[in-house]
């Protein structure tokens, strides 16, 4: 697809975008899909051979993603659309695998480098006096830092999610969904779907932004600073948000 081309799909999507957002509509949101399906379907291409599911099917679920970007997208932030809506489409898909599948097929020599981090970011840690980077631990294991974070995100997904999975706050540590149940059978183990439906209710009562945050963080695997610069705010914003969206989940949750 030639430069003039891609320009012009997206001057025409931030156009529709802009009628989106001042007048919603299926018609435009479909059309919305049509431009941006190639989002979709390079996202799908990246899982496609990581599991057992069909393309059919994983694009159906990425664009369910799309369509979630396109009802939340602010144009008044200034960001790209294109980077705003990965990380929804990326996370539909990643939650449609951890429910389909048991694992993920992941390659071998990931495996062995993802062992090796535990002990160079163990090795950082104590030499930097805190937690090494990704592209502290991408150099020390002489990769680049796109594929330690794909690594990252491979073996993160090959098992379903754990309640002890943390969230890392700079204030306060280390902080985890789990501490949202109140059952302690549930812990280290999959969320069992009663308390996905409960934790999905407690999201939606919360303010937008403060929602929104917490699940770019804990459904979209961001960290904090990605949030930040995603959202144009700053990293102590966002480590607030959270802190504050974690103690009314958990009070909604546990009738506190």
């Amino acid at each position: 697809m030639s430069t003039r081309v891609k320009n012009d799909l997206k001057t025409e999507s931030l156009e529709l975008l802009r009628d989106y957002q001042n007048a919603p509509s299926n018609e435009l949101r479909n059309e919305l899909v049509k431009l941006n399906i190639g989002l979709v379907r390079k996202e799908v291409h990246h899982w496609l051979h990581q599991c057992t599911e069909s393309y059919d099917d994983l694009l159906q679920v990425g664009c369910i993603g799309l369509i979630r970007a396109i009802e939340r997208f602010d144009m008044s932030k200034g960001n790209a659309f294109s980077s705003f809506a990965i990380p929804y489409i990326r996370g539909e898909i990643q939650h449609y695998l951890r429910d389909k599948s048991p694992s993920v097929r992941i390659p071998r020599h990931w495996l062995t480098l993802e062992r090796q981090s535990t002990v160079v970011a163990k090795e950082l840690q104590v030499r930097l006096n805190r937690n090494p980077t990704d592209a502290e631990v991408a150099a020390a294991l002489d990769i680049p830092v796109g594929e330690w974070q794909e690594i990252k995100l491979a073996c993160r997904n090959r098992a379903p999610l754990s309640l002890d999975a943390p969230v890392q706050d700079d204030e306060e540590g280390a902080t985890c969904l789990g501490e949202l149940v109140p059952d302690n059978r549930y812990r280290s183990f999959q969320l069992a779907q009663e308390d996905q439906i409960r934790l999905q209710q407690a999201l939606s009562k919360l303010e937008e932004r403060t929602r929104e945050i917490l699940e770019f963080v804990f459904l979209y695997d961001l960290t904090q600073k990605e949030t930040a610069e995603r959202l144009g705010i700053s990293a102590v914003t966002v480590s607030r948000r959270v802190k504050k969206g974690l103690d009314l989940l958990k009070e909604m949750m546990t009738g506190g």
